[in-house]
């Protein structure tokens, strides 16, 4: 078994997280939870992370939550065992959407369960050509969690959400695309660099304006169009006080590529 279920290496500005379970296709369990909680924390708090890309070892991205370990905790107290588990989950499901910086998920191979409610909650999405992606909690005889019932309606709207959330079928990257649940299919052995081609432009923009970006988008879909223009105009404002947008101008002006802190 993988000592580490989440494994960390910056390079340069871009964070890569690794999930490390790959002999069991990367099943979320309790010590994953912990450690991929952590891990955002760390990230989130990091000044020197710009970007992040999310990629699984082995064979797939995640192939869902540990079953194994369900079945060992059915005659003991599966409800202790699946909410604690949960609480930790969640807390990283948080950190990853609230942080102030692009996630890029490099999904490849089964994308099931807890890893698709993942791959939702990433800020963007590059899959390989082998991917295979389904809900499947309704093949436990379960409600979806990991944040997927936020998200996949957001995405795909009501009707497809709930067809994908009760019949749980297996869709492949092209259709995944089609559906905006990945943003760009490439070929398996494309996939990290690709991944990293984006992390790293993303890595080089203004990171200011990203974040704001990021929390404007987010909270549209709980507002009406009169507090989203007035938090357009406050995030804009914020944004011309900064060293980026300063940047930015003068380059436009001198026709130049733009360079922006890198602090």
């Amino acid at each position: 078994m993988s000592e580490n279920p989440v494994l960390v290496e910056q390079k340069g500005a871009v964070a890569v997280v690794t999930l490390n379970r790959p002999e069991v296709l990367n099943a979320l369990n309790p010590a994953m939870a912990v450690a991929l909680r952590d891990t955002m924390y760390q990230i989130e708090s990091d000044k020197s992370v710009r970007s992040v890309v999310l990629k699984g070892a082995g064979r797939g991205f995640m192939a869902g939550g540990d079953v194994a370990g369900f079945h060992d905790q059915l005659d003991k107290n599966l409800q202790v065992h699946v909410g604690s588990m949960l609480d930790d989950y969640h807390c990283a499901i948080r950190a990853i959407v609230r942080m102030e910086k692009p996630v890029i998920g490099a999904l490849h191979g089964p994308v099931a369960g807890a890893g698709m409610s993942l791959a939702l909650t990433l800020d963007l999405a590059i899959a390989a050509d082998n991917l295979m992606m389904t809900l499947a909690y309704a093949k436990l005889g379960t409600s979806p969690d990991g944040g997927s019932t936020y998200f996949l309606p957001r995405i795909v709207g009501r009707r497809k959400a709930l067809e994908i959330a009760m019949l749980s079928d297996r869709f492949k990257a092209v259709d995944a695309e089609k559906m905006g649940l990945v943003n760009k299919v490439v070929p398996a052995d494309q996939l990290e660099a690709e991944a990293m081609n984006w992390a790293e432009k993303l890595a080089s923009g203004p990171a200011f304006a990203f974040g704001l970006t990021k929390k404007l988008i987010d909270q549209s879909f709980n507002t009406d169009i009169d507090k989203q223009l007035e938090a357009e105009r406050d995030a804009i404002v914020s944004c011309a006080g900064s060293d980026d947008m300063r940047e930015g101008i003068r380059a436009f002006v001198e026709k130049r590529p733009a360079e922006f802190n890198k602090e």
